[in-house]
């Protein structure tokens, strides 16, 4: 397996750990609990920009897709949104 390499930043072990979290939010929405699956995609989110704000430009890694600013706006933005999504959805009774 020459081909797969460990990531080389710190940032792109986190992207790893942030992409782990995601793939769980999906089965549990695959599973049917859709709105913890939903929090916990948002939650991944929120990892990713705790670690891209405190990471500097050299160690993001994969984190790093723009400008720091930008990508803080982003994953906070889909963060609360997704959070926000999963809260005010009211329950089907």
């Amino acid at each position: 397996m020459s081909w797969l390499k460990k990531p080389s930043t710190p940032g792109g072990v986190i992207y790893f750990f942030v992409l782990a979290i995601m793939v769980s939010g999906i089965v549990l929405v695959g599973l049917g609990t859709w709105r913890t699956g939903v929090v916990v995609m948002g939650s991944s989110f929120g990892v990713a920009f705790l670690a891209r704000s405190v990471l500097s430009e050299d160690r993001a890694g994969m984190l790093r897709v723009r400008r720091r600013s930008v990508d803080l706006i982003t994953m906070a933005l889909c963060c609360s949104g997704l959070v926000a999504l999963a809260w005010l959805i009211p329950m089907r009774r």
